[in-house]
């Protein structure tokens, strides 16, 4: 009988038949973006990588790149003699399809399929982006490698030439978000239910790929324990706030009390990291501790956090944001 979700390990495979990945050519890897900065090009695929990897500007501390980057872009291997993209995209691990947005124009992602994984009793997600055609349908059972799309170049900004796959593995913040996002942004349709990326958290994958090659028995968490604390936000009690029944092992050694609020740590990327009880009294989101820098923060926390140390705060932005994980409170 086959495992179940539960009990599967983090085994993850690619999504295509590129694995250049794995011996370090970034090059053959990741898809290029152009980057040109005051007339010097930095190497273009590293703009197909996680993280800051896009839009520089010049601050007092260097330049900085400003625009994250929530997943990685994977080149294809593959064309038909019109240079149309061939490579087959398959599912990263088993899972259950919870999403698909057949309409390219339904977001920035052109078409794309989101995956559920159920690892340790917890929920993660693989988005796979910008397809040109899907093979699977939301509620279908899929295995590991199993194909479900061909690689495109469907959403905003890409052509044929620069076609590639967007891969993200993800943590949800709320069950509530569409709710949230009907209060917060009315005028801007939402098509894609819970599964829009401003719901969706996304970690390092490619970083997540070659640590599991050297430690398969790795764990999500075990893998986000590695990431440095960026800030931490005070959110008030909430009988509403799901990410500690989304993702026990955030809380601080699992423990669960009645204290009057809750300290969320954050990584730069804006990935939830750990919960800790706190005895403080806030009536809304309030940014308890930031890092250090010569940088304003609103460069360095996706402009959830701006200003610098004593200084610094949740813009409007991050405000809203935070009210996500306790709302409708």
């Amino acid at each position: 009988m086959a495992q179940t979700a539960q009990s599967q390990p983090l085994d993850l495979v690619l999504p295509t038949d590129n694995d250049a990945l794995f011996s370090g050519d970034g090059a053959a890897f990741y898809q290029y973006v152009e980057r040109d900065f005051n007339g010097v090009k930095a190497n273009p695929w590293q703009g197909g990588q996680y993280g800051f990897v896009r839009d520089p500007t010049q601050t007092a501390g260097g330049v900085v790149y400003t625009r994250f980057h929530e997943g990685i872009d994977i080149r294809p291997l593959h064309r038909d003699p019109a240079g149309e993209p061939l490579d087959e995209v398959r599912a990263i691990a088993a899972g259950k399809v919870v999403h698909v947005n057949p309409v390219p124009g339904y977001s920035n992602y052109g078409k794309y399929v989101v995956i559920e994984h159920r690892w340790d009793g917890s929920n993660y997600y693989s988005l796979y982006a910008h397809l040109s055609s899907i093979r699977v349908h939301p509620g279908d059972s899929v295995t590991r490698g199993q194909p479900i799309a061909i690689m495109g170049y469907t959403g905003v900004g890409i052509n044929r030439q620069r076609a590639h796959l967007h891969l993200e593995l993800d943590l949800m913040f709320s069950t509530q978000f569409e709710a949230w996002h009907d209060a917060f942004f009315r005028n801007d349709p939402n098509h894609n239910g819970i599964y829009n990326g401003l719901n969706l958290a996304g970690i390092d994958v490619a970083r997540l790929y070659l640590a599991l090659r050297k430690n398969p028995a790795l764990t999500i968490p075990g893998f986000l324990r590695g990431e440095e604390t960026f800030y931490k936000v005070t959110l008030p009690k909430s009988r509403h706030f799901e990410l500690p029944k989304l993702y026990p092992w955030m809380l601080e050694a699992g423990k669960r009390n009645e204290k009057s609020a809750w300290e969320v740590s954050f990584a730069s990327s804006g990935v939830p990291l750990e919960i800790v009880a706190s005895d403080k009294h806030v009536s809304q989101p309030e940014l308890s501790y930031v890092k250090k820098s010569a940088i304003d923060s609103s460069q360095l926390t996706r402009d959830i956090v701006s200003g610098r140390e004593g200084n610094a705060h949740l813009t409007n932005y991050g405000r809203q944001l935070m009210r996500l994980l306790t709302y409708p409170d």
